[in-house]
């Protein structure tokens, strides 16, 4: 009886554990400026356009682009972050918890910004194509997490979604996007 009741547990554990790793989180993107730093909290507070405020909780492997990290920096795990700053970040949420997976800075020495009208989105080459005012059409290289940001705009439907915002960088010679915007869209388009 106890060794049926054993399989049966066994059985019932196998059964279950695929729901649990088939969940994934959803990355969510937000757009706004550093309010407050709590190196003791390992919490970044940024505050939207609307005034909306994300306190992001910061761990390990939260990914930091565009401060010279310093050495105090990097020993509290803020990287350098300071209040004041421009940012992209993406996170994840659970139970009411955000958790910072990337934070990346925008202007000098982080993300650079262009704006135009969305031209193409290539999901399969990874490529965001915009057109400027002056009618050129630049492609540039997109990250993973740009082009979900950027994936419900694919083919014609980029063309739809008008006037869009570019946050990128420069990579071997490449401009490579890290955060796509529609600009209808105050916080960004992965949310």
């Amino acid at each position: 009886m106890m060794k049926q009741f054993m399989l049966g547990m066994g059985l019932a554990a196998l059964v279950a554990t695929p729901v649990v790793f088939a969940a994934e989180d959803v990355v969510t993107a937000v757009e706004g400026t550093v309010k407050k730093v709590d190196a003791a909290g390992k919490t970044v507070v940024v505050a939207t356009a609307d005034g909306t405020e994300h306190a992001i909780h910061f761990v390990k492997k939260t990914s930091v682009h565009g401060w010279e990290a310093t050495e105090a920096g990097a020993k509290d795990g803020m990287h350098g972050v300071k209040e004041g700053s421009r940012v992209v970040v993406h996170y994840t949420e659970q139970a009411g918890v955000k958790t910072g997976r990337e934070l990346d800075k925008i202007g000098e020495g982080g993300l650079k910004v262009m704006q135009g009208m969305a031209s193409t989105v290539d999901r399969g080459a990874r490529t965001i194509a915009v057109k400027t005012a002056d009618g050129t059409v630049t492609a540039y290289k997109a990250t993973d997490r740009a082009v979900v940001d950027a994936g419900k705009f694919t083919g014609k439907e980029a063309e739809k979604a008008g006037k869009v915002t570019l946050y990128y960088t420069e990579e071997a010679g490449k401009k490579v996007v890290h955060f796509f915007k529609r600009d209808d869209d105050k916080k960004g388009s992965g949310n």
